[in-house]
């Protein structure tokens, strides 16, 4: 038995196995020390989440240069076998190794962030976690009408990136154009009802017109873009029906909806309170040359 333990305890693979548990143990005691003190100095959700992720990535990159130095001398006449069957393992693992360059193409080149509203591929949503190897979206729309979310988590491989458009609603520019159609009967009191549009997007819309506009300029500075107005615009045309006038104006990216329901229940009013000289128009016919028409009524 005394033996037996000397010859344990004295084996060279033992002691390396010893080595690289004490080794793995230090490396993320040390890691869990700086992750605490960098978090206690960090407020901003977004940049703790980034570090945390970063923090994590070098503990397992550390734990496996580790165990490849103290291991060196027993790897050394396995090179070849380990070559080819490195390259066996790249090719069946491709899309994973596409997900990991992509989840380093995310958190470096700026595709998106944590808490962004992205569509990847058909499938809007607001990116709740970012993976190696997925990115986890809160689904918006499909069976649920605006922007709101319908209670369904997607993940998506981070490969996506190179292979598809990444379409990002608040990365640079936190706004987005809308749109509103109004028809007006012909015959209305078409500057009256022009008045009543600009009253409620005056009201309603010039805090984000003027955060829009501070935004818009910082992103000229950034990239090769004109100088686009970002205030409300109004503007008509006709056609056989009606008058219909469009209303064009930016809104912040998660409030399209709530934004489109205060316009209208303004304007509403505003048209109800006109007396009949402003008037929404619907679907007409209007019969040409028609021939005419009896009527006979029974008792």
């Amino acid at each position: 038995m005394e033996t037996f333990l000397e010859q344990t305890i004295y084996d060279p693979t033992i002691g390396k196995i010893i080595a690289t548990i004490i080794g793995v143990i230090i490396i993320w005691l040390v890691l869990k020390v700086v992750q605490n003190r960098l978090f206690n100095n960090i407020e901003e959700l977004h940049q703790r989440y980034r570090v945390k992720k970063a923090s994590s990535f070098v503990g397992f990159l550390l734990t496996v240069v580790l165990i490849s130095v103290i291991f060196s001398d027993k790897l050394g006449g396995f090179t070849v076998a380990l070559g080819v069957a490195g390259a066996g393992i790249a090719f069946a693992l491709q899309e994973v190794i596409a997900s990991v360059a992509g989840w380093a193409a995310i958190m470096f080149g700026g595709f998106y962030k944590t808490g962004d509203r992205v569509q990847l591929g058909g499938i809007k949503g607001d990116v709740i976690d970012i993976g190696v190897l997925r990115t986890t979206l809160m689904e918006t729309g499909q069976w649920v009408d605006g922007d709101l979310y319908n209670g369904r988590i997607v993940r998506i491989a981070n490969s996506f990136v190179f292979k598809e458009p990444v379409f990002n609603y608040s990365s640079d520019f936190p706004f987005l154009w809308d749109e509103i159609k109004i028809p007006v009967r012909f015959g209305s009191n078409y500057d009256l009802a022009e008045t009543f549009f600009k009253s409620s997007l005056d009201e309603i819309i010039s805090k984000f017109s003027e955060t829009a506009a501070t935004t818009w300029k910082q992103l000229v500075k950034k990239y090769l873009i004109e100088n686009a107005t970002t205030k409300p615009m109004i503007t008509m045309i006709f056609n056989d029906n009606w008058v219909e006038f469009t209303l064009r104006y930016p809104v912040e990216y998660k409030r399209r909806r709530i934004t489109k329901d205060k316009l209208f229940r303004s304007i509403l009013k505003q048209i109800e309170s006109s007396d009949g000289e402003v008037k929404l128009a619907s679907a007409t016919f209007e019969i040409v040359d028609g021939s005419g028409i009896k009527v006979k009524v029974e008792k």
